[in-house]
């Protein structure tokens, strides 16, 4: 999955181009390379802080993110498949590889224990699908009895949908309730290999919803977004949040203006159907603003 940049490797961008071989092949799809394809841009400098949505402060322990009341968010890894430049936690990838052990599982199963107030638990990351599929059971078999609500937040589908197999899937159904929220932000991510991929996990009863970032140059127009959220019900999945893109140092060049997202949801509301429109938000370090 480590590959030489094609257009020619950007000496000390952040994070380091990696694609998977699948990938690679849409690369000439320019909504799709500007969002792995390193650019000079990411190292112009900037007072943007590597960690805006403040998550460090709100560690409780490694891999384990308390930040909202009812909610905590899990570390699983500190690796993906590929790597997006826009990535909020790029401050995390070229740091040693960091895979979640089973005492720290245990770990925040205790925490749990002693924190009813939390009902929803997100197995982020890095992508949770890098882990084996054994990995994957102990953290969820641990921790779903304890919680109402468990998510996976995942770009495995879109970059590397071969990863979703029937032995994956069959697993993660024995989990059900289990909501697999799927990071995608161009129409022609959205191939026959993904559609085969969440066919499988719709099929067995997971839950599919997707997160976009709204990002220049990839999907700040209203055609692009009314393609993507049609053809993701078309996918079976049902858009959840249009992000405004984070302030992340290194990301500048991808940042939209608001009014430009907002503008973009009305034009959804009146276009399509209410199931096709996201809720366009602004995470901050205090909690998630809507804006439309």
């Amino acid at each position: 999955m480590d590959n030489p940049d094609p257009l020619g490797s950007i000496r000390g961008a952040k994070p380091p181009y990696k694609v998977t071989k699948y990938l690679s092949k849409l690369l000439e799809v320019e909504g799709i390379k500007k969002q792995f394809v390193p650019s000079e841009e990411e190292l112009e400098e900037s007072d943007d802080p590597p960690d805006p949505l403040l998550e460090e402060e709100h560690l409780v322990f490694p891999h384990c993110v308390h930040k909202y009341e009812d909610r905590i968010l899990i570390y699983s890894s500190n690796v993906c498949f590929s790597n997006c430049r826009y990535c909020t936690r790029r401050r995390m990838i070229k740091k040693r590889e960091s895979i979640i052990s089973d005492t720290e599982v245990d770990k925040i199963a205790n925490y749990l224990d002693s924190h009813p107030e939390v009902r929803d638990v997100i197995i982020s990351g890095g992508d949770p699908l890098v882990l084996s599929n054994s990995q994957l059971k102990n953290i969820i078999s641990r921790l779903r009895n304890q919680v109402e609500i468990l998510r996976i937040g995942t770009r495995a589908p879109i970059v590397n949908p071969k990863r979703i197999t029937h032995q994956l899937v069959n697993m993660l159904s024995k989990f059900k309730p289990l909501y697999i929220n799927i990071h995608v932000n161009h129409p022609d991510e959205l191939t026959d290999e993904v559609k085969q991929a969440c066919d499988l996990m719709s099929d067995a009863g997971l839950v599919l919803g997707s997160q976009t970032v709204l990002l220049k140059g990839v999907n700040d127009n209203k055609e692009t977004m009314l393609k993507l959220m049609q053809k993701l019900l078309i996918f079976r999945i049902r858009p959840y949040y249009l992000y405004s893109c984070d302030h992340v140092a290194g990301t500048k060049h991808f940042w939209v203006d608001n009014e430009i997202g907002i503008e973009i949801i009305k034009y959804l509301q009146k276009n399509t159907s209410g199931l096709a429109v996201p809720r366009f938000v602004e995470d901050t370090a205090e909690r998630k603003i809507p804006l439309a």
